[in-house]
């Protein structure tokens, strides 16, 4: 699964998406996760899986909603907690979003 974590100018999202690997790789899940910024996003969303988004981005939500649908990729909100959270729920959250498993 690629995931993409996007955030204002890319450092939080490098920290998400970190985590996230190292979640994926405990849980025995190849998961392909990447950092980008809302300048990169639409290139990064090529051959995505889910898109998720930092919160501080709420005001560009609907923008950033809007390129993921045109990608066909799954869009989710991450949780304030994210940056500081061991990257599991990122991971559930991406899991979930994408409709893997179900």
């Amino acid at each position: 699964m690629r995931i993409i974590v996007v955030c204002g100018a890319g450092a939080s999202s490098t920290f998400v998406a970190h985590r996230l690997r190292m979640r994926a790789r405990e849980r025995g899940l190849q998961v392909d996760a990447r950092a980008a910024t809302e300048s990169t996003l639409a290139d990064a969303l090529a051959d995505a899986d889910v898109l998720l988004v930092g919160a501080h981005l709420a005001g560009s939500a609907e923008r950033i909603r809007t390129l993921a649908a045109e990608a066909s990729v799954p869009f989710a909100m991450l949780p304030e907690s994210a940056a500081a959270d061991d990257g599991g729920a990122a991971l559930d959250l991406a899991i979930s979003s994408a409709g893997v498993g179900s």
